[in-house]
């Protein structure tokens, strides 16, 4: 049997299953709290396929060109405006999409924060229109997950057929020449992770049950991610590792970089939960960003003080967590206006992962660099509060 063969049924759960869920949270009285990425960007893929004039790979629901610019942002000739979904260097982003036009893999590697799971999603969207077809990876991930599994009341009465096989999101990725994800693919068991090397190699996922196989239709292609952190937990085979393309996602370069990538997800997140966000709360998001840089790299801005680094990663994806639970007390507890108050707490909880140890590196962190710094002293005062 050939890929094909399997693609008109699939194909339908592709297509209505995001309606449905929408349906289903319209009927329950109330939008859905994340929509998906092509469904929260629709206007903007509209937008940039109306205006894409250029050569797309097949089964692309848009030119390499026309995703890097979603991704990165820009201005179209009609005036139309694309917000940036990854703020970082260009370059990173076009090898990722030019993979993902080749017969090669993408892996996503970078720390914890570095948002692999968010430009997955996003280049997932822009390629394919659909980013759900995603495998999640954990240590319990099984084989099935990957490849196929099968309906055990169908299976028992009737024996394999293909109406009792269960296909797997890579499965239908194939059948469907659509982008598959992968998320946290080094916390997959190391056999489970291999069964991908038939797929990314031979582009054939054999099934021997029926004495047939899948052949993935030109548009397919898979994008992984990986915590670098996580090396030496599953790691990947030479041989799968083979089939990937890596590219490394870095934490943002300059403060003022992280500042405006917090504040982007911050003003998306609280538009969604209703939060107000203002000019007010940007001294605050300044603070964090500030913090977290100078403890992960154990300097401080000014380059005069050695610092020590906690435990934990202080990732950027850390810093929205804090803003966006700061912006959340200040709605419901305060006024409205985000200040130090509001963000000490999840500060001391983002930092203070180990209680004896990085408790010390906070105080320390407090005493001998936020009390001295000029125009700091109400922050000095909240985060003295809630260490106390």
């Amino acid at each position: 049997m050939s890929g094909n063969s399997f693609g008109a049924a699939d194909g339908a759960a592709v297509a209505t299953g995001n309606p449905a869920g929408g349906a289903a949270a319209e009927a329950a009285g109330g939008a859905v709290l994340r929509p998906h990425a092509e469904e929260s960007f629709a206007a903007e893929l509209a937008a940039l396929a109306a205006a894409d004039d250029r050569p797309r790979p097949e089964r692309w629901r848009l030119s390499p060109w026309a995703v890097a610019t979603y991704l990165l942002g820009g201005t179209l000739a009609d005036g139309t405006v694309i917000t940036p979904k990854y703020v970082g260097p260009r370059r990173i982003v076009e090898v990722a999409v030019t993979t993902l036009a080749t017969d090669r893999a993408l892996l996503l590697l970078g720390v914890p924060g570095t948002a692999k799971t968010w430009v997955s999603e996003h280049l997932a969207a822009a390629v394919s229109g659909d980013s759900t077809l995603l495998v999640q990876g954990t240590a319990g991930t099984p084989e099935e997950a990957i490849r196929y599994g099968w309906n055990y009341a169908q299976l028992l009465a009737n024996g394999p057929s293909r109406e009792a096989l269960v296909p797997s999101p890579v499965m239908r990725a194939m059948a469907q020449g659509m982008t598959a994800r992968v998320e946290e693919l080094t916390r997959i068991p190391a056999d489970v992770q291999d069964s991908l090397i038939t797929v990314l190699s031979e582009k054939t996922l054999p099934v021997p049950e029926l004495g047939q196989e899948v052949q993935a239709v030109r548009g397919f292609n898979l994008i992984a991610t990986a915590n670098d952190r996580d090396r030496g937990v599953n790691e990947l085979s030479s041989a799968l590792r083979r089939r990937f393309n890596t590219v490394v996602l870095p934490l943002p370069a300059t403060p003022e970089e992280e500042v405006d990538i917090v504040s982007r997800r911050v003003g998306q997140i609280g538009r969604s939960l209703d939060l107000p966000a203002g000019p007010e709360g940007m001294d605050e998001i300044r603070r964090v960003v500030t913090v977290f840089r100078e403890l992960r790299s154990g300097l401080t801005a000014d380059g005069r003080t050695k610092l020590k680094s906690p435990s934990g990663t202080l990732s950027t994806a850390e810093a929205i967590s804090v803003v966006t639970n700061g912006l959340a007390l200040a709605t419901h507890f305060g006024d409205g206006v985000l200040r130090s108050g509001d963000v000490a707490a999840g500060i001391l909880g983002a930092v203070v992962r180990d209680p004896a140890a990085d408790r010390v590196v906070w105080q320390e962190y407090l005493d001998t660099v936020v009390r001295e710094r000029d125009g700091w002293k109400d922050f000095y005062r909240a985060c003295r509060e809630v260490s106390a």
